[in-house]
């Protein structure tokens, strides 16, 4: 549940400023953060690879009883990751504008994209750090403190935009300052938490350069960090094809949309993340039948889980459509029809998240990988080519849809025929 909790309040940096700027700064800067969102998460995401595939390593380390080789693994992490970050920083910041026109951004919309993207990115450093140590508080066994310091960043981005966009007059600008300062929050208190002395299983000590275990956490976070990087690359894409078929309210709606899912797959996401660490410690330790009693609990979950977010996005798709459109009241009809679509996507979407971090919880990133890849970059970016061919904008919401059930179908197959193989 902390993990659960944790993944949603993180989704708090990109929806409270939504909310905010949609409502009191204007439609076409709303638009500008949705457009330039994908490409600064992508960068985000680079943390959630590194957490991911490291942490099922150090799960792995712990259960082998191997305490100096696991904190030394996981300082060397935190510290090449940070550093990645900050390079990738300078670069994000110099070529914010041709990033932005590579979008399709122009005029207005264009100004309103770098603006929000260059300052956001000035804490990129501290953001992959936020997505790493979600999960690594889970492993150090500390899944309460992390959930602490979710919240508490979430909750600091909301009062910095209302602070910044309603007190100040900062306008988008303020947003992009808000989701900063909220980051480095979230990023920085764990890395002072773990170079101090603590209680939990993990600790920032010298770290000593291997190169190897470098490789197979990047290798081994690879289909998670794939998903949510292909989600973003897909998400270009889409903003690219609604900019075509539905101009600039294509992309409102379309951002609406995201949020909700933002939510709905921190649930899954937050559930796999907190569970892959136990089912990486108990193969580890060759423990088979609490595998397979972790493995049925957990589809047993996410069943139910999904029919009720699918039941919950239905009853949603007015009030919160109205929430965000309250100076846009005619694009409501549209946005609701929007949702009804989506909310069909649900049903699967648990299957596809809870597939692929399955395997990486076993170590088998390229199973993971996979299904990832399959999941984005052939069944929903294919479709958003090709369904808008035949059933106009619709076909741009039918793709996601069709993606969900086809990557539940996947990693549906790939569970029963290695069942034998890791005997869960």
């Amino acid at each position: 549940m902390p993990s659960i909790v944790m993944n949603i309040f993180a989704s708090l940096y990109i929806i409270a400023d939504g909310y905010f700027v949609a409502n009191f700064v204007g439609k076409t800067e709303f638009a500008a953060i949705n457009l330039v969102m994908p490409i600064l998460n992508i960068l985000g995401t680079i943390g959630y690879m590194f957490g991911v595939g490291g942490s099922a390593l150090i799960a792995k380390t712990l259960g082998e009883k191997h305490q100096d080789q696991a904190n030394r693994l996981f300082s060397l992490i935190v510290l090449v990751s940070g550093g990645l970050g900050a390079l990738m920083m300078v670069a994000g910041f110099i070529f914010m504008p041709q990033v932005a026109t590579m979008l399709g951004a122009g005029g207005e919309l264009l100004e309103n994209s770098v603006l929000y993207g260059r300052i956001f990115i000035l804490a990129l450093p501290a953001w992959i750090w936020v997505y790493e140590f979600q999960l690594f508080f889970v492993t150090a066994e500390k899944p309460g403190l992390g959930l602490v310091v979710t919240v508490l960043a979430g909750l600091s981005n909301i009062a910095f935009d209302a602070l910044f966009i309603i007190g100040f007059h900062w306008g988008l600008a303020g947003a992009a300052a808000a989701s900063a300062l909220s980051q480095l929050v979230g990023g920085l208190f764990p890395i002072i938490y773990f170079m101090r002395k603590n209680n939990s299983l993990l600790k920032l000590v010298k770290p000593v350069w291997n190169g190897r275990a470098l490789v197979k956490s990047m290798t081994n976070g690879s289909s998670e960090f794939m998903a949510e990087a292909a989600w973003s690359m897909v998400a270009i894409v889409y903003n690219i094809q609604l900019l075509k078929y539905a101009g600039e309210d294509g992309v409102v709606i379309y951002g609406l949309l995201m949020y909700v899912s933002l939510i709905f797959a921190a649930i899954f996401v937050g559930y796999s993340n907190g569970i892959g660490s136990v089912f990486s410690y108990h193969y580890g330790a060759r423990n088979h039948e609490e595998l397979k009693n972790l493995r049925k609990r957990s589809l047993k979950l996410i069943g139910v889980a999904s029919i009720a977010m699918f039941l919950l996005s239905e009853a949603l798709a007015h009030p919160f459509s109205t929430l965000f459109l309250q100076d846009a009241p005619n694009l409501l009809p549209d946005a609701v029809h929007a949702f009804r679509i989506v909310s069909v996507a649900y049903l699967f979407t648990g299957m596809a998240v809870f597939g692929s971090a399955f395997f990486t919880a076993l170590n088998n990133g390229q199973v993971s990988a996979l299904i990832s890849f399959l999941r984005t970059f052939v069944f929903e970016l294919g479709a958003v080519l090709l369904l808008p061919l035949l059933f106009g904008v619709d076909g741009i919401w039918y793709a996601i849809v069709f993606a969900e059930l086809m990557a539940a179908v996947v990693g549906s197959i790939f569970m029963v025929a290695l069942q034998r193989k890791y005997q869960y």
